[in-house]
């Protein structure tokens, strides 16, 4: 029976999670597909863009395995139009070469994080768990609110506002944040915040948290245009580097 029959649909109704896999070569999204169904996922599949974005219309997934190499339109594109239509699902982008470039992209157009061809199954199960705990909010700390200076996270309306002004963050980039303003004022390595915010059990790529970090500069040290002249001056950046140890969130000088 199709997708494993009658007894593996029941066994789903206690699934992880819903995953959308979207590869167009066959013998990837098969294996695929057949690896996350026995890890415990429900799995729905397409081969192409369009595809795709039915199906992520349709099933409602919890996460894409996106692959960025489609023939109708890359996964990029994909991403983009579900951002467009207010569709905030996690993304794991699959990407055929260790390109820099690629990797940038996925992450500047919402994607969650990556992984490379080839790729062990096993990363892949790992790093889809890590970005689903991290977007759904799993949390070990009791604080809704936390404040430090002039900037504010709510984790109860997932809102982080600077001198009073709303600054959009993805899901990764809000707990990426969230893990520096608990530990404000204190340096934090970059093996450290693999492992808080990106949760992995095995060797994380540290290039990653350089990405993140220099978005979150952009969004929470950089005043934007809405903010007159006159209260710029407020914006002092927070984020700072300490070459070869790591990041530190510092409280602002009054």
């Amino acid at each position: 029976m199709h997708r494993g029959g009658m007894n593996a649909t029941k066994q789903n109704t206690e699934a992880e999670a819903r995953l959308l896999v979207v590869d167009d070569e066959p013998n990837i999204r098969e294996l695929l597909s057949t690896s996350l169904r026995f890890a415990g996922f429900e799995v729905v599949s397409a081969g192409t863009g369009n595809e795709a974005l039915k199906l992520a219309e349709e099933t409602d997934p919890d996460l894409l395995v996106l692959d960025v190499m489609l023939p109708d339109m890359d996964g990029f594109t994909v991403t983009r139009r579900l951002r467009t239509a207010e569709r905030h699902i996690p993304v794991v982008f699959l990407t055929a070469r260790d390109d820099t470039s690629d990797k940038i992209t996925g992450l500047t157009v919402g994607g969650d994080d990556y992984v490379t061809k080839p790729f062990s199954l096993e990363e892949v199960v790992a790093r889809i768990r890590a970005v689903l705990r991290r977007t759904r909010g799993e949390q070990d700390e009791d604080n809704a609110v936390v404040v430090v200076g002039d900037l504010e996270l709510d984790d109860d309306t997932h809102e982080v506002r600077r001198a009073g002004v709303l600054i959009e963050l993805s899901p990764t980039e809000f707990k990426l944040l969230r893990y520096l303003m608990l530990n404000a004022n204190r340096v934090l390595s970059k093996a450290q915040i693999l492992d808080h915010v990106w949760e992995y059990d095995f060797g994380g790529d540290t290039g990653i948290v350089e990405s993140y970090i220099s978005y979150l500069r952009r969004k929470v040290d950089t005043a934007p245009p809405t903010v007159s002249e006159e209260d710029k001056h407020k914006w002092q950046p927070m984020i700072q580097t300490k070459r070869g140890v790591g990041y530190m969130l510092r409280t602002p000088a009054e």
